[in-house]
């Protein structure tokens, strides 16, 4: 994995996942939920708008994420760019004008990691509907007050990682964040490597 290009795709894609998605959709429809979808995330509500690869996609139209602003697409799709007000305090911390650039295999790398989350959390709460959260980017299910979920990567680990996070301090070996546990995608391997985390994390909360 080029660590450097995952990077800087990582926050185009949190960029417009909370500026271009998320914003325009609360405003419009009132909630900042996003979802998993076929090659990456979407809006659940309007506007109709879902990144697929390094794309940004609406009705009639798509874009290439290469060199563009999140104002410029924003205004491309006839929405304001902007992160939904007064909900969170932190977010993608990129900018409506500031440029932006997603490399179409590290865009895939991102898609396939929500992908696996999505399916491993739907088989670990049946009836679940994980949601991305555009403060933190990340695709997670809370269920007897544990969170759980896949992150594209962020400060603390670069690359995609599932995590288990119980909303009381446990501890034990398997605990190695300060929020609970992680592990990267690429070393759990797939769905049943997901899964099997986080059952083992379930099943070690006391």
């Amino acid at each position: 994995m080029d660590i450097a290009s995952h990077v800087r795709t990582r926050r185009a894609l949190h960029a417009v996942a909370e500026l271009v998605l998320a914003g325009p959709q609360y405003r419009t429809s009132g909630t900042i939920r996003l979802r998993a979808s076929l090659g990456g995330f979407a809006t659940r509500a309007a506007p109709d708008l879902q990144v697929v690869g390094a794309d940004l996609v609406a009705p009639g139209q798509r874009i290439f994420l290469e060199r563009t602003s999140c104002a410029e697409l924003a205004a491309a799709l006839g929405v304001t760019a902007g992160a939904p007000e007064g909900l969170y305090p932190d977010g993608s911390r990129v900018r409506p004008e500031e440029v932006i650039e997603a490399d179409p295999p590290a865009a895939h790398r991102i898609a396939q990691a929500f992908a696996i989350g999505d399916a491993a959390l739907r088989r670990l709460v049946p009836g679940a509907d994980p949601v991305i959260w555009p403060e933190h980017f990340d695709l997670a299910v809370t269920a007897a007050e544990v969170n759980y979920g896949v992150s594209p990567g962020d400060d603390l680990q670069a690359e995609p990682y599932a995590y288990v996070g119980p909303h009381t301090a446990q501890q034990g070996p398997f605990w190695n964040a300060s929020f609970g546990a992680l592990a990267t995608v690429r070393e759990l391997g797939g769905v049943d490597g997901v899964l099997a985390f986080f059952e083992r994390g379930r099943g070690l909360v006391g």
